[in-house]
């Protein structure tokens, strides 16, 4: 199993870089920076690329519509190129809030514009000239849509490697399956080892089925919540807000993915209630609605042996990336948790 840490999209982006150095130097294998309605991750992950020297870099995620998809791959090209052969190329649909809400474009076709922008990614790292003419994506885009003067075009650069590692963010079955059959990594949300293969097992094994091996085996990688310690307890309160922020405010009624998935864990009342006041306005009430049973398991938050009890659950589970979000104010705690967390794996 490898380790690594997820940075948040809200603040404190220099700070964290400074512990990615650090966490770098004990050998924690990969650091993913997510994007949301917040700053780039592009111009943080170039930053990050300057900041260090082995440790891979990941987006968590680049979401599909917001970037063309050719432009997707100049995007991964170029940071495969500035940390030298480091990248990973995580890519997801989002949702429609934040795609029609705060980009103002179409949230359509998840499934199918998934499939055909990892295609076209793939084809531009070959440097083959881009010829794709799909349902959702036409390139060169066809006389009777523009000017009638495009033409297929490669890309002027060498990449660093024609096949960058693609990992996708994907919960429902169809988008699961699809992300086993295609991709090199997949990185569901809220993880719960002891009932991930109920809601997703299926879906794995399809995919599965149709994957070329020449992928490789599907690196599955978990967020966690992290808290190592005798008196840790309290942190599973830290580690609330953002679960009733995804189940109860990251879609509406009957379109959140998040609430789907706690559903399908067996905390559909709880899922509802969280949804409930959230979208009523009342975040604290439904920060406390959050069941001790949902954060505990899929987070690695207690003592030292629950951990390693824990981590052995997630590799049952098939987990093979573990990706910290260290649940701590502390620079000092922070470092401390990773490295523990570093041990424990290792």
């Amino acid at each position: 199993m490898r380790t690594g840490v997820f940075l948040s999209y809200a603040g404190g982006f220099k700070e964290s870089v400074e512990q990615v150095v650090v966490v770098e130097s004990h050998g924690v294998d990969v650091v993913l920076v997510a994007e949301a309605y917040s700053y780039d991750a592009v111009s943080q992950l170039g930053y990050l690329a300057a900041r260090t020297s082995t440790i891979e870099l990941g987006s968590g995620i680049f979401p599909i519509y917001t970037r063309t998809p050719t432009l997707l791959a100049m995007t991964a090209a170029g940071l495969d190129y500035v940390s030298d052969g480091r990248f990973r190329l995580g890519i997801g649909t989002s949702g429609p809030q934040v795609m029609e809400g705060f980009h103002g474009v179409p949230f359509d076709a998840p499934m199918g514009r998934t499939r055909e922008v990892v295609e076209i990614c793939r084809q531009v790292w070959r440097r083959e000239k881009v010829s794709h003419q799909g349902r959702n994506y036409q390139i060169p885009l066809p006389p009777d849509r523009g000017t009638g003067l495009g033409k297929s075009l490669r890309l002027i650069n060498h990449p660093v490697r024609e096949q960058i590692p693609i990992h996708i963010a994907s919960l429902g079955s169809q988008n699961v399956a699809l992300t086993a059959e295609i991709a090199q990594g997949w990185q569901p949300v809220f993880f719960y080892p002891e009932r991930a293969d109920l809601v997703w097992g299926d879906a794995l094994r399809a995919g599965t089925a149709k994957r070329d091996p020449a992928l490789g085996d599907l690196d599955v990688m978990v967020g966690v919540s992290l808290a190592i310690g005798d008196n840790v307890e309290e942190r599973l309160n830290w580690a609330k807000p953002q679960l009733a922020l995804y189940i109860g405010g990251m879609g509406a009624k009957g379109k959140n993915f998040y609430h789907n998935v706690a559903t399908r864990y067996g905390f559909g009342d709880a899922a509802d209630r969280i949804q409930e006041l959230y979208l009523s306005g009342r975040k604290e009430e439904a920060i406390a609605a959050v069941p001790d049973e949902l954060v505990r398991n899929v987070s690695l938050i207690g003592p030292r042996g629950y951990i390693k009890e824990r981590i052995a659950a997630f590799a049952e589970a098939g987990v093979t990336t573990l990706l910290a979000t260290p649940v701590t104010a502390d620079a000092t705690e922070y470092i401390d948790f990773v490295e523990q967390l570093q041990r424990l794996v290792h």
